[in-house]
């Protein structure tokens, strides 16, 4: 993705867009930045639209599963579901900076398997960089594709594509152990070259000491407000996803239910015949 400026989406003057060194500069080391991360999900071209110059970063996130295909988890999002999604999204952002997750099981095979496939992904979407789960053990494949152009931006804590594994969905770092390791894996994906890292699910003490360490930004999620940044998925915070309501989301609007209450309405004029009225459809055209 370019780094130089781009022409608005409705004929605005040209924005610069911003770049992943301008995510990982916002941080100031061994402190929060002073002006907190943005970042948001996206999943559509009129939603990054409508959210493209409020925030810093655009993900296409692979919560796409679940919000806009109806699965119970993530595992079943393919690379060609994410490939048309970042099309998308890319189509509607001329400011933020636009990050697509990987899949499972994309990425986690050899660091040559994941550097193909976020390769393909960039290539194909336009995006600025790729997000992958994963702590330690993902360490050496972020430093491979980190060493060849692509830029990787981190997750650990609760990462919904090992959810199988860590037993469900439950905060992390409530042990001594496991904030250990948590810790460990911040440093190590940091260390390896990711330009900031997502903290989920991780209980507000070890969000803070992960922030306080690592050199680059902490996004939170579930986390800690200290983070570098906060990222939530939009469906969520708009009132459009109902299935259920994490403990971390604020609701700000619920367009859920003014969606439904336009569509009863809408429902009820066809019905009583009132839906299409003349202003709303074509008259024949006279016979000369």
């Amino acid at each position: 993705m370019s780094t130089t400026p781009h022409q608005g989406t409705s004929g605005s003057a040209p924005t610069r867009r911003v770049t992943v060194r301008d995510i990982a500069a916002r941080k100031v080391p061994g402190r929060a930045t002073d002006e907190p991360v943005v970042c948001i999900t996206a999943y559509t071209t009129p939603m990054a639209r409508f959210m493209d110059k409020h925030v810093d970063l655009l993900l296409v996130g692979d919560s796409l599963g679940m919000v806009v295909y109806g699965m119970d988890t993530t595992l079943g999002v393919t690379l060609d579901m994410m490939i048309a999604h970042g099309k998308a999204v890319v189509r509607g952002a001329s400011h933020a900076c636009v990050i697509v997750d990987m899949p499972f099981g994309s990425y986690q095979a050899s660091p040559a398997d994941a550097f193909n496939a976020c390769a393909r992904v960039m290539a194909e979407t336009g995006c600025a960089g790729i997000k992958l789960e994963g702590g330690r053990e993902m360490a050496k494949t972020v430093r491979f594709l980190t060493e060849r152009g692509i830029p990787v931006m981190g997750h650990i804590g609760l990462t919904p594509q090992s959810v199988n594994q860590l037993g469900g969905y439950r905060a992390r770092g409530r042990t001594n152990e496991e904030a250990d390791k948590l810790l460990d894996d911040a440093t190590a994906i940091a260390g390896a070259g990711a330009f900031c890292v997502v903290v989920e699910g991780t209980v507000d003490p070890v969000a803070r000491s992960i922030t306080d360490a690592i050199e680059v930004p902490t996004i939170g999620i579930g986390a800690s407000p200290a983070c570098d940044g906060q990222i939530i998925v939009a469906d969520d915070i708009l009132g459009l996803f109902g299935t259920f309501t994490p403990k971390f989301v604020k609701r700000y609007a619920e367009l859920g239910e003014e969606v439904s209450n336009a569509v009863a309405k809408y429902a009820a004029d066809v019905r009583a015949r009132r839906f299409p009225g003349p202003e709303h459809i074509f008259g024949a055209k006279p016979k000369r």
